[in-house]
């Protein structure tokens, strides 16, 4: 087959499985979906302007298109081998109920013996598609069918597979059968799937529960984290319509530091690294903000790095997620949602109230999201010089309208005025970042928030990413953060720091 056709039937069968039934259908209307989405990606092509593809199309002849939308048919219909396995020998060992007393040990070996019961089975069967599957897999390929059986009774299950790998970054899983994984910026959609939403379900609450979380219907939505710190989401129906929803961000072991943010992303310009790491020793008070994905906690993890190991530092979040290893007087808070009774809650300004009263050197709260975000400004306010803090925003002045709406959701008798005065006088730096077209993720903008003027905040750039129109591209950005001509405004606590040579 030529690149052009593999890469079509791909692209068509993804618009195929788009209708989820399309695997129950029967024959003849399946046939009419295929040849309806193959009519819709022809057109497609002929609108765009990839020459190559649509030389391609146009030469394809009435039998060229049959192969075609047979190839199509052919990666719809095609069974899945290792679910149906995993199932059929999980069912050998879920029969007798007495296998939840088995220990671990016992288990392994147990779903090892009835994978070689099962082998035994289907080579004396008539199967001859199944016999050609068990004659392809490898070794490694034929020890996984046990242990995935094996985690699917005790552990995640498929899902346990997957966020063993380390090379995934996000996990993305779109009802039972629909998985997507991030690998170095990409997105791409993986074949393994659950054995049913039931399973997916099962397994949710399995990993809800270890971390002290409930989710379920009245309370569909809830955010939690592994052991390993990675981050997760999970939506369930009603709210989710296409099945439960779970979100998976994983944080790199060793942790994050600026210098891989220099030399293996290409995020940040050794000068501006040297700034930042000089901001943090001064105690200015250090904003981080960008879109989803654009690498918000890892650039605040990065930056924490800096903080001296003798002060007391206190993290705030919704979940754990923060990597600060080299501090030892470290206090890590989390919130807790409420019972089913509507008790015992703690929100987030409860415990950035409740670190006031713990003699704190810095206060680090993972994100503001809503009302809390009063209650780190008065602390920064305070005395709490040196805090850091991360929020959703799609520029540095957006953070500051972000900033506003969030105080007024909490306190909305404060005056504007009021609230802007605060917020001039709270934060001392804005680090704005951004995904780039080309998957990056970049520091775009390092900003001083200067003050008041004519009841508007005023921001001074000293940092903006400037990117080489000669060797940019669509799918490359080239480009660098450099120093603005703009002098620093407030340079008072680099002074009261003993640092002069600030930029």
């Amino acid at each position: 087959m030529q690149d052009y056709e593999l890469e079509e039937i791909s692209k068509i069968t993804e618009y195929v499985k788009s209708d989820r039934t399309c695997t129950q259908m029967t024959d003849s209307a399946l046939e009419k979906w295929i040849a309806d989405c193959a009519g819709r990606r022809q057109n497609e092509v002929m609108k765009s302007n990839d020459e190559g593809r649509k030389s391609y199309y146009q030469s394809l002849s009435a039998l060229g298109l049959r192969k075609l939308l047979h190839a199509v048919s052919g990666a719809v219909r095609k069974r899945d081998f290792f679910t149906e396995e995993t199932v059929i020998i999980r069912s050998y060992i879920t029969v007798d109920p007495s296998y939840v007393k088995l220990s671990d040990d016992e288990l392994q070996d147990k779903a090892e013996k009835c994978t070689e019961r099962r082998y035994n089975e289907v080579q004396s069967g008539n199967d001859e598609e199944l016999k050609a599957y068990y004659s392809s897999l490898s070794f490694r390929d034929r020890k996984s069918i046990p242990t995935t059986v094996f985690n699917s009774i005790r552990g995640l299950g498929i899902l346990g597979k997957i966020i063993a790998d380390k090379s995934i970054t996000e996990v993305m899983i779109n009802g039972y059968d629909h998985i997507f994984v991030e690998r170095n910026g990409r997105v791409e959609r993986i074949t393994e799937r659950f054995e049913s939403p039931e399973k997916l379900r099962d397994i949710i609450t399995r990993l809800t529960q270890a971390m002290g979380r409930s989710v379920n219907e009245s309370n569909p939505i809830v955010d939690t984290r592994l052991e390993d710190g990675s981050r997760v989401n999970v939506v369930l129906p009603p709210i989710a319509l296409n099945g439960p929803i779970v979100t998976i961000r994983r944080f790199p072991e060793e942790g994050m530091t600026i210098q891989k943010l220099i030399s293996s992303f290409g995020s940040l310009t050794p000068e501006a690294a040297q700034f930042l790491e000089k901001l943090v020793r001064a105690r200015y008070n250090i904003f981080i903000s960008g879109g989803t994905g654009s690498g918000k906690t890892t650039f605040l993890n990065a930056l924490s790095n800096y903080i001296p190991e003798d002060e007391r530092v206190i993290t705030i979040e919704d979940s754990a997620e923060l990597q600060i290893r080299h501090i030892p007087n470290l206090v890590r808070l989390e919130t807790r949602n409420a019972n089913s009774a509507g008790q015992g809650g703690i929100n987030m300004q409860d415990l950035i109230r409740s670190s006031l009263r713990m003699r704190p050197d810095r206060i680090i709260v993972g994100e503001v999201r809503g009302a809390e975000a009063l209650d780190m400004l008065q602390a920064m306010n305070t005395g709490h010089d040196g805090s850091l803090s991360t929020g959703h925003a799609n520029s540095a002045h957006d953070m500051l309208s972000r900033l506003e709406t969030m105080v007024l959701s909490g306190a909305a008798q404060l005056p504007l005025l009021a609230i802007r005065q605060q917020i001039s006088s709270g934060v001392d730096i804005i680090v704005h970042l951004a995904r780039l077209r080309d998957k990056s993720r970049r520091t775009m903008q390092i900003t001083e928030v200067v003050g008041m003027k004519d009841g508007e905040i005023i921001l001074n750039p000293l940092y903006d990413f400037v990117e080489d129109k000669d060797k940019t591209s669509l799918r490359h950005v080239v480009g660098s953060l450099q120093r603005t001509e703009n002098k620093m405004i407030h340079p008072d606590k680099f002074i009261a720091s003993g640092i002069y040579d600030y930029l």
